[in-house]
């Protein structure tokens, strides 16, 4: 009798010094789980030290990516929306410090949106650059004008995905949206939204749908660009190279217009 075919999954290794990393990926996806409606999530099938303790391993249910048609994107943008709506906090911030892909991502809370993301998203960032010799002078007066330009919609403390690039979310082959890879926190959610522009960016259908379910408040460009400064610092300390001179672009850009 033969033996039945073993069930696909994903494996993501990393050293064995990096299994926080891991592990925060399995608490976020836990976090959204409760609230993610009809998008799909991986099933976390186990995680841990691998390989006589010199890696680090998480295991996942394997996801058939492969819808592409307008139909999928949109019901991957209508359920963020409405994960987005079920999924609202007291406060900004998340219970300690992450991480966002590799890089630090601070937790804490916070009431001022404006002021949290000021101190606890693009000061890190611009000190950590400090430290590895990249500096912006446009960097301390855009700090001080961050918390004028984000206070002024309205933004409530919702869970977002948090890293919502095109490599971290998709369209499975039956046309449903799914999500992994997730950098959560009680944010504004515009900056899922942002980010999702960004690195190539998600089709029209997503945001088209988005914005029917719940549509975004004025100012929302701008804001855009605040946000993505975030990744765009955080790739700069990571990789280096033209980001740097991406984010020297964006600082001007943000402080002409003000």
């Amino acid at each position: 009798m033969g033996q039945a075919p073993q069930a696909r999954l994903f494996r993501k290794r990393l050293p064995a010094a990096q299994l926080p990393r891991l592990e925060a990926e399995v608490e976020g996806l836990a976090a959204l789980a409760p609230v993610a409606g009809a998008l799909v999530l991986p099933r976390v099938l186990g995680w841990g030290l691998v390989a006589g303790g010199t890696q680090a391993e998480l295991r996942l249910e394997w996801l058939d990516l492969g819808g592409d048609g307008p139909e999928g994107w949109a019901a991957l943008g209508e359920g963020l929306a409405q994960m987005h709506r079920r999924a609202r906090g007291a406060a900004f911030g998340w219970q300690g410090d992450r991480f966002i892909g590799a890089g630090p991502q601070l937790g804490g809370w916070g009431e001022n949106w404006g002021q949290f993301f000021a101190e606890r998203r693009l000061a890190p960032q611009f000190a950590l650059a400090a430290q590895r010799g990249l500096h912006w002078p446009g960097s301390g007066a855009l700090l001080k004008r961050v918390p004028s330009w984000l206070n002024g919609h309205g933004a409530e403390p919702v869970l977002v995905h948090g890293d919502l690039w095109a490599g971290n979310a998709g369209v499975i082959g039956d046309g449903r949206g799914c999500l992994f890879d997730p950098a959560v926190s009680f944010s504004d959610r515009e900056v899922d939204l942002a980010m999702a522009q960004l690195f190539g960016g998600f089709p029209p259908a997503f945001f088209d749908a988005y914005k029917k379910e719940w549509p975004l408040p004025a100012g929302h460009r701008q804001r855009r660009d605040v946000y993505n400064l975030f990744h765009l610092l955080n790739h700069a300390n990571l990789f280096g190279g033209a980001y740097k001179q991406q984010c020297s672009g964006l600082i001007d850009k943000l402080l002409a217009q003000d």
